[in-house]
């Protein structure tokens, strides 16, 4: 019987459309020395004029128009000039342990003495600012800050409250019908909020909270002067204001890894941290993920932050402690921070291995279905890794195109309810929908959250049939059959002769590209002059462009399955750049093929 992957295959040869991106206007104003075929992408994501394109942070929205900063604020003033005790109260993924680090590095800048951070265990403590989290805390803090969390902590609040802490809430995640009870609350998805982007990660939300801090620590900002090297309006002099810029590395790593929408101010404050480790001055712990990953410093790109260092972050809170990524990103020690890294590719890598058997598990599951009888899947396996569930479900969201919750036991001790996580596809908002069940089936669903491409959520084990089907029905009645068509959308053609290394370098410094602001994809026919399998799964081919007789060189990963590529093909890919033992020449990184 055919498996999975060979089923997923099939469909990507026959099923997968290619669709060009439209323009969104006609390129203006832009130097000679930008590529028309640089400018043409920039258009079909509606940049269309070089400002668009100028990532300065001096650009970067103002943090006046996010709601509750003014009480968050006047909270954090009042504790610092207390010397009050103030705990970190983290999430266990990658934006939440930047926006950690971000917050202790920060509050220490801005003068907080006694700053302190708690991670949640999934296996302990749940997520976010949980009852459980809050019991644990010793001794108590007299102040809260939450990270990457806490819109949905009511009960965790209440506890803390009960506890005299105050508390101060910095989120992202969309609000549920109840908000906690706190001193104060900063995250632009709430309801009303005036701020225009809300796309911000939860380290962004952080990052702007300790910018209006320091404002009201520090007074008499001067618009008009800018601070030429960190590109930051400055309030006072430079030599006695804390340098806020020292952080951005962080949080453009938070952003970049937790998939949020690189709309312009994204790009802006992703741009600036990547500048700075490429020139040497990210801290010492990103550094040192970066090189544990093999990547280069120097040529750091978005891609690189969301594949390679974010992963070994995650790797941590997945399966061990996200204590030690945090303490990877605090230290200022090199030495420590390579140890730390060494450690966090050790778990990443055992990560992988187990993610590959349950993918493999859960491909055994759908064995045979030509056509999957669900719309909305939902899997389970009494076996499976809480903290790996994420990624089954991502994997087999891209071979089935449709939702996908993968479900495992809450813990070795607890198999008698179920943690699941959950990812979508365009048009089918994951959150929205948990919602709608819980308000046609009140307690089927213990606890929910997340965005519209992904969320999370627990149950008892004995419900998930019924969750299951529930599950089944609302997508079936949400989702349009034609969404159920896998569509990869390519920028088009480009002219014969226009594959160059200068065009690559272009495409690579143009970003940063990342969520809602694709990676330049291309779509042309060519024939396979020639090809090997790299490794077991890869492929290393020679193509040739029939329309000069231009050969290019091209890989395709995970791509070998015993049967040679066709000729000729038709091609989605990206134009970058291999670089081999200090030479660089352009390489066709291939993401589609089919029969042309």
């Amino acid at each position: 019987m055919a498996s999975l992957a060979v089923l997923a295959r099939d469909r990507a040869l026959s099923a997968v459309q290619l669709r060009r991106r439209e323009s969104k206007g006609l390129p203006n104003g832009w130097s000679s020395s930008v590529h028309p075929v640089l400018q043409q992408i920039y258009a079909a994501r509606g940049v269309l004029d070089p400002s668009q394109a100028e990532h300065r942070l001096t650009r970067m929205l103002s943090p006046q128009t996010l709601g509750g900063m003014t009480q968050a604020v006047d909270l954090l003033v009042e504790a610092i000039r207390g010397d009050w005790s103030i705990l970190i109260a983290g999430d266990y993924d990658c934006d939440g342990a930047t926006g950690t680090a971000v917050a202790v590095r920060g509050l220490r800048l801005l003068g907080a003495k006694q700053v302190s951070y708690a991670i949640p265990n999934r296996f302990i403590h749940g997520y976010g600012l949980s009852p459980a989290l809050v019991a644990s805390l010793q001794p108590t803090p007299q102040l809260i800050v939450t990270v990457d969390n806490g819109v949905a902590s009511v009960a965790g609040v209440a506890a803390a409250k009960e506890r005299g802490i105050r508390v101060i809430v910095t989120d992202h995640h969309l609000p549920g019908e109840q908000l906690p009870d706190v001193d104060a609350m900063v995250n632009p998805n709430l309801a009303g909020d005036a701020f225009p982007s809300k796309a911000l990660a939860g380290v962004g939300v952080m990052f702007y909270l300790l910018l209006s801090l320091r404002a009201r620590l520090y007074p008499g900002d001067t618009p008009d002067r800018e601070d030429k090297e960190t590109a930051i309006p400055c309030r006072t002099p430079q030599q006695s204001r804390p340098d806020l810029s020292s952080l951005l590395d962080l949080v453009a790593l938070g952003t970049v890894a937790d998939l949020v929408p690189l709309d312009f101010n994204n790009r802006v404050l992703v741009e600036a941290g990547l500048q700075r480790i490429r020139s040497g001055r990210g801290c010492a712990g990103i550094t040192a993920l970066v090189e544990a990953g093999k990547r280069s410093v120097a040529t750091l790109c978005s891609s690189d932050l969301g594949f390679t260092v974010g992963p070994r972050l995650n790797a941590a809170g997945r399966l061990e402690d996200m204590r030690l990524g945090v303490e990877c990103l605090l230290t200022d020690d090199v030495a420590q921070a390579r140890s730390c890294a060494e450690q966090l590719s050790a778990i990443n890598q055992e990560r992988r291995e187990l993610q590959a058997s349950m993918v493999a598990e859960a491909e055994q599951m759908v064995v045979g279905l030509t056509d999957i009888d669900a719309v909305g899947v939902a899997l389970y396996e009494p076996s499976w890794h809480a903290g790996i569930v994420g990624l089954v479900a991502s994997k087999l969201k891209d071979r089935l195109h449709r939702p996908v919750i993968a479900f495992a036991p809450a813990s070795e001790d607890d198999t008698d309810h179920l943690r699941g996580s959950a990812r979508s596809i365009a048009g089918f908002h994951i959150r929205d929908a948990l919602a709608a069940i819980d308000a046609r089936q009140p307690g089927l669903i213990e606890r929910f959250g997340g965005h519209a491409m992904a969320a999370g959520l627990s149950l008892k084990t004995s419900d998930y049939p019924r969750f299951k089907a529930a599950f089944d029905a609302i997508a079936r009645e949400l989702i349009d059959a034609e969404r159920l068509q896998a569509v990869l959308y390519t920028d088009g053609e480009l002219p014969p002769g226009a594959a160059t290394l200068m065009l690559a370098r272009q495409l690579r410094h143009a970003g940063p590209w990342g969520q809602a602001f694709p990676e330049p994809l291309f779509d042309n026919r060519f024939e396979c002059a020639s090809w090997k399998v790299m490794g077991e799964r890869h492929l290393r081919l020679q193509l040739r462009d029939p329309r000069d007789g231009a050969l290019h060189d091209a890989v395709m990963f995970n791509a070998y399955h015993g049967q040679p590529p066709p000729s000729p093909l038709r091609a989605a890919y990206e134009l970058t750049i291999n670089d081999w033992q200090g030479r660089e020449s352009p390489r066709l990184l291939l993401r589609h093929i089919e029969p042309a």
